[in-house]
């Protein structure tokens, strides 16, 4: 019997080492891993660049308390907002603490220009923004939040894809839009260009703030960032998992108007921001930052998607639609998702599943053609298995 807390339904199956696209178990099984830690890995297992900065800064400095000038933590700030729609960045340690910073960061905004009483945020039904008490009630799914009642107030829920809800549900008290801008846990959902602009036209017109939640998606489309091709600035922009190629790291960018608020004392994190995590996240931007490392990203996520729908039209059965772009895919399966990602484990490939039936594909963006034919391959042998 496990000590550890029953709060994941774990497969059966222990790894001891990784590199690149791939995990061993201990008895030397290799598995191509489309998993990648829940599409943290963006980089893949131990990455040489990554570890190389991990020995180094692990012999320097570890942790000091953010009392202090944090010397790699002020490099990777300047890196993003240079690089971003953001001027400033207040890092976290995982991607719920960063969906907290930026409800925070939207309410102080309206607080401190004598407006307090803006202060709900309007959600999106399908939507997962993490496991802390305010960011499960945002999300509001019924099967997270039984049991963890009173419910924590503030937020106005409307169905996905409905803008005339949206624009009703705007009121008096409305302080912002919180949407991912793709849905992970939602079923790897694209919310259209449109969209996004028609959001961020709405925000405009009844002076409220766009919150565009990329925990999961910044970095692994093709741009730094998924909203990036819609053409519009959000004001804030919770961003995790990838950002530190594995290692804990979150954060949230955010404008020099909304962050008028956040004063000494309004926020803070023991660890967020310590040297060795923002090491490893500089770590990671110099690869993202290697000559057309993003185009290469596009093109390689161009080519899994082609070989995914020529499946898709063999098996119109089985995968029923494609989703996601870049390096971020969703299989909607019309069979059983379980069924589906056991029987890709049996042929030595790991994913995980998503709500709307889907099986979420997150290789890592250093992934090789040979590699994604080889995931090809063992999709193909799951259909035709399951047809």
């Amino acid at each position: 019997m496990s000590s550890v807390l029953g709060t994941y339904a774990r497969k059966p199956i222990s790894f001891i080492k990784g590199k690149g696209s791939y995990l061993y178990t201990e008895k030397g099984d290799k598995y191509l891993d489309f998993v990648q830690g829940i599409g943290t890995n963006i980089l893949g297992h131990c990455h040489q660049h990554l570890v190389n900065t991990i020995q180094d800064q692990s012999k320097k400095l570890w942790h000091v308390s953010n009392a202090f000038v944090i010397q790699e933590q002020e490099k990777l700030a300047k890196r993003l907002s240079d690089n971003t729609f953001a001027d400033f960045v207040c890092f976290q340690n995982s991607g719920t603490e960063a969906t907290e910073a930026s409800i925070k960061i939207a309410r102080k905004y309206f607080h401190k220009i004598g407006k307090p009483e803006k202060n709900r945020i309007i959600t999106f039904e399908g939507a997962f923004h993490g496991r802390t008490l305010a960011a499960l009630f945002a999300a509001n799914n019924p099967k997270h939040i039984e049991g963890f009642g009173p419910k924590v107030d503030g937020f106005d829920q409307v169905p996905f894809a409905d803008h005339e809800a949206v624009k009703k549900a705007i009121n008096k008290n409305t302080a912002a839009i919180m949407l991912e801008t793709i849905m992970g846990e939602g079923g790897v959902k694209v919310v259209p260009d449109f969209c996004i602009k028609g959001l961020r036209e709405l925000c405009d017109e009844y002076n409220i703030l766009l919150i565009l939640d990329e925990v999961q998606c910044a970095y692994r489309t093709g741009n730094f960032f998924a909203f990036e091709k819609s053409g519009i600035i959000p004001d804030i922009v919770p961003i995790a998992k990838g950002i530190g190629g594995g290692f804990p790291m979150g954060a949230c960018l955010v404008t020099k108007k909304v962050s008028a608020g956040m004063t000494a004392g309004t926020h803070g994190s023991t660890f967020g921001g310590n040297p060795l995590a923002m090491a490893v996240g500089n770590a990671v931007l110099d690869i993202l930052f290697e000559k057309d490392f993003f185009k290469k990203v596009k093109t390689k996520g161009e080519y899994f998607d082609q070989g995914l729908n020529k499946i898709k039209n063999k098996y119109p059965k089985i995968i029923e639609e494609i989703r996601g772009y870049g390096l971020m895919k969703g299989l909607k399966i019309s069979a059983d998702t379980i069924k589906f990602i056991d029987k890709l484990i049996e042929n030595k490939m790991l994913t995980v599943k998503a709500s709307e039936n889907v099986v979420r594909l997150f290789p890592p963006l250093i992934i090789s053609n040979k590699e994604l034919d080889e995931s090809l391959h063992k999709i193909e042998i799951v259909c035709k298995e399951m047809s």
